[in-house]
C-alpha cells in the first residue's frame, strides 16, 4: 500500500482509533505497550524516535517511564497527530514530547539522532519495509536499540482459531460499524497475514544492521515484541 493510501486511510479514521484500538483488543494493547515501554526504559536512553506514533500512545507510556528522556514521534497522517499533540498537552507533556509529520521511509532526522528507535504497529503498513528499517537503523546511534511491537500469528490452535475467527469476522464488522470507514479495518488484520514473522523478520532486521535481537510473543503470539541493537561499520558501543 502507498504512504499517500496509507495517510488517506489513518486520516479517516483517526476520530475513532483510539476507542477502536482499545475496544478491538479488549484493552490488551495497553499491556503490550507497557511491555515495550520497559525494554525500552532498561537501556536508559536520553532521546526516544517513535515511528508511525499515530496517536502517541507509545510515547506518552515511554516518557512517563523514561522521565528524563525526550521524545519525538512522526507519522504521516496529520489528523492523527493532532489528536496526539492534545493527548500529550492534556497530561502535560509537550516539554518533552514533539510531534512531526514524517515518512518512515525517508524520517527528517540527521544520522544517529536518537538512543532508541520504536515503531508499534506500523512496519507491517510501510510501503517499503526493509527501507523502513534502514532508516530507523540510520538516526540511531551505535549500540542504540530498535523495537518493533507488531501483530502476529498465535502458535496454539487454541488460541489461533478463535483469534482468525475474530479478527476476519467481528472486528472488520465492528471497525466499519464505528469507524464508518468502508475498509480500514477489513485491511488491518489482512496486512498481519502478508508480515514476515519471528525468523523472517528478524532476517531483514540483520540486513538492516540490527543485532543480538530477541523475540517476545506477547498474549499468546498474538502480538510480538522484537528488539535489537544497531551495529554501524563494525562498531557496537553501549
Amino acid at each position: 500500500m502507498s504512504s499517500q493510501t496509507v495517510t488517506e486511510m489513518f486520516d479517516g479514521i483517526s476520530s475513532n482509533y483510539d476507542f477502536l484500538n482499545h475496544l478491538l483488543s479488549f484493552g490488551i494493547d495497553r499491556s503490550w505497550r507497557r511491555r515495550t515501554s520497559k525494554l525500552i526504559t532498561e537501556r536508559h536512553p536520553s532521546t526516544i524516535l517513535d515511528v508511525a506514533t499515530g496517536t502517541a500512545d507509545l510515547a506518552i507510556r515511554m516518557a512517563k517511564d523514561n522521565p528524563s528522556a525526550f521524545l519525538t514521534g512522526v507519522d504521516l497522517s496529520e489528523k492523527m497527530l493532532e489528536i496526539g499533540r492534545s493527548k500529550i498537552a492534556k497530561k502535560r507533556l509537550s516539554h518533552r514530547i514533539t510531534l512531526e509529520k514524517g515518512d518512515a521511509l525517508g524520517l527528517p532526522f540527521p544520522d544517529n539522532s536518537f538512543d532508541a528507535v520504536t515503531v508499534a504497529f506500523g512496519v507491517r503498513n510501510f510501503a517499503d519495509r526493509e527501507g523502513g528499517l534502514r532508516e530507523m537503523t540510520r538516526v540511531c546511534r551505535a549500540g542504540g536499540v530498535v523495537a518493533v511491537l507488531e501483530f502476529s500469528h498465535p502458535s496454539s490452535p487454541w488460541i489461533a482459531i478463535p483469534y482468525r475467527w475474530y479478527s476476519k469476522t467481528m472486528l472488520p464488522w465492528l471497525g466499519r460499524l464505528v469507524s464508518k470507514h468502508p475498509t480500514a479495518y477489513r485491511y488491518l488484520p489482512s496486512s498481519v497475514t502478508t508480515f514476515p514473522e519471528s525468523e523472517a523478520f528478524v532476517a531483514m532486521m540483520r540486513i538492516t544492521g540490527i543485532d543480538q535481537i530477541m523475540i517476545h510473543p506477547l498474549s499468546g503470539g498474538i502480538a510480538t515484541l522484537y528488539q535489537g541493537t544497531v551495529v554501524k561499520n563494525g562498531i557496537q558501543t553501549q
